[in-house]
């Protein structure tokens, strides 16, 4: 059983009566939504053409926001229904990167996810949704798609349809009969300066230069609703906090399996390094939460396919590591430094990149989807935790190997750091998308924050560790692993923003 919509767009008038039903029997806030029109308008007056498109969760098949949402607050029916419960949701946000048709907001009254959920409740009584029951030119049909003898199935299996972005594989069972390609495309109708009846968003105005219009028909938004950007400064710095506690931990527990003595910066600094990261870490996540008091339900309500809930536990894990670690090297106990040097690597390479499986479950955003992105945030991990470890070396004593060593590992990552840039920014993406973003990234919007505020400091910045490896005075490299700290945080600013800022609807 599989329930879902079918939305004939060559009757449909753009009335709105189905926005404001949905409205009214959900009391969705002022300024929110859970089913909306869109207008689009094509040619050049007097010659011109406006096409609705009514938009809504699509009830997936194969739901990605129910895969990432780290409290099950947001599962599946039987009857193929997604639906939400606000008890359970926490307030992540990322349901919302989840889903690739901008269907899911955070509700302004009970801070918690929302969304159509097919109003399950009336389905349950036998009655059909509020805005079927209001839709004047019965332009909405619903019902079981799996049923031959239902309605919606024989719309649909009688007529030819289209979805919203199968290319994400996601399976959506809102089918649109006769809608306009540049309707249901989100990248096929840049914004004007204004809307019909109102001014578009800053996140919607912000990207309209992004979009190439097209030339013969003239696609323009004149009518949507607002999507800002769902994750800012605290995931952003969060990548660069558990960056360095993993890198500076990491680097330490192959100094001891070497044999290479760091002394207190080995012993001392290196795990409170790991600490800091990992408590910051999750005070930004615990601060990023809508509902934050509610919290531990990410370990009360865990659900295990979302890497939320498996990153809260690797974080915990680490810091546990971290502490061991101290404990180990303050009681001088060889066996156990070695066993959890062992143990604690590839802790601190998830520590690092399991964020990577958290942005690859994102996949409302394309250019999180990179096969690199563990490996990348692994190696900028050990780029900016050699680099602190390098500044706390100079209020140690530390020996000449243990100086190669640390010139050795911040070199090395700094260098494949850049390679992996090149590597994601130069070749082709797999997507739109993912072209758009990349672009925004190395030539628009971003372009000199990139490459200023980016790769030219760490480029600097390895040509500073290379003099250091190669017998320089000390200093210089302590000064390079300063340098890379803002460079990262700057990148990964960049990287975020840019992830979020392509239409999806």
């Amino acid at each position: 059983m599989q329930y879902g919509f079918a939305i004939d767009q060559r009757t449909c008038i753009g009335c709105h009566a189905c926005t404001v039903a949905c409205k009214t029997e959900h009391e969705v806030p002022l300024g929110q939504f859970r089913t909306w029109v869109k207008y689009v308008d094509t040619g050049s007056f007097p010659d011109t053409t406006r096409s609705f498109g009514v938009m809504r969760c699509n009830h997936c098949t194969d739901a990605p926001c129910v895969k990432i949402c780290p409290t099950q607050a947001l599962f599946k029916r039987d009857d193929g229904i997604v639906d939400f419960d606000n008890q359970r949701c926490i307030g992540c946000k990322s349901c919302m990167q989840a889903c690739p048709y901008d269907a899911i907001y955070i509700d302004a009254d009970t801070h918690t996810a929302a969304k159509c959920n097919l109003c399950a409740h009336r389905v349950d009584e036998g009655l059909e949704p509020a805005c079927v029951v209001v839709c004047p030119t019965h332009s909405i049909w619903v019902g079981d798609l799996e049923d031959p003898k239902s309605g919606i199935a024989k719309l649909v299996s009688t007529n030819e349809t289209a979805v919203r972005s199968p290319e994400q594989n996601t399976g959506p069972n809102v089918f649109y009969l006769g809608a306009d390609r540049a309707v249901l495309d989100p990248l096929a109708a840049p914004v004007d300066d204004t809307y019909i009846w109102a001014k578009p968003d800053a996140q919607r105005l912000a990207t309209q230069g992004d979009v190439t219009r097209d030339p013969v028909t003239q696609a323009r938004t004149t009518l949507n609703t607002a999507h800002p950007r769902p994750w800012g400064w605290k995931v952003v710095t969060y990548l660069w906090t558990k960056g360095i506690g993993a890198g500076a931990l990491a680097v330490a527990l192959v100094a001891h399996l070497l044999g290479i003595g760091l002394g207190a910066v080995g012993d001392w600094v290196a795990p409170a390094l790991g600490l800091f990261g990992a408590a910051t870490t999750g005070a930004l996540l615990v601060w990023d939460l809508k509902r934050p008091e509610r919290f531990l339900y990410i370990f009360l309500k865990s659900n295990f396919t979302s890497w939320l809930v498996l990153g809260a536990y690797v974080l915990t894990a680490f810091s546990g590591g971290a502490i061991l670690w101290a404990l180990a090297a303050a009681f001088d106990v060889g066996w156990a430094m070695t066993t959890l040097a062992w143990v604690g690597l590839p802790v601190c390479a998830l520590m690092a990149g399991y964020t990577a499986f958290l942005f690859g479950q994102a996949e409302g955003r394309d250019l999180w989807q990179s096969p690199l992105l563990f490996w990348h945030l692994t190696v900028q991990a050990v780029m900016v935790g050699s680099g602190a470890l390098a500044v706390a070396g100079l209020f140690a004593d530390l020996g000449d190997r243990a100086w190669r060593l640390v010139a050795a590992a911040f070199v090395v990552s700094t260098v494949l750091h850049l390679l992996m840039l090149a590597l994601e920014y130069g070749g082709r993406h797999a997507s739109r998308q993912a072209s758009m973003a990349a672009h925004i990234v190395t030539s628009g919007r971003y372009a000199r924050l990139f490459w200023l505020g980016a790769v030219a400091p760490a480029a600097a910045a390895a040509v500073l560790g290379a003099l250091t490896w190669g017998g320089m005075p000390v200093v210089l490299l302590a000064l390079a692993g300063v340098v890379v700290q803002p460079a990262l945080v700057v990148y990964e600013s960049v990287f975020v923003r840019a992830g979020q800022d392509p239409a999806l609807s």
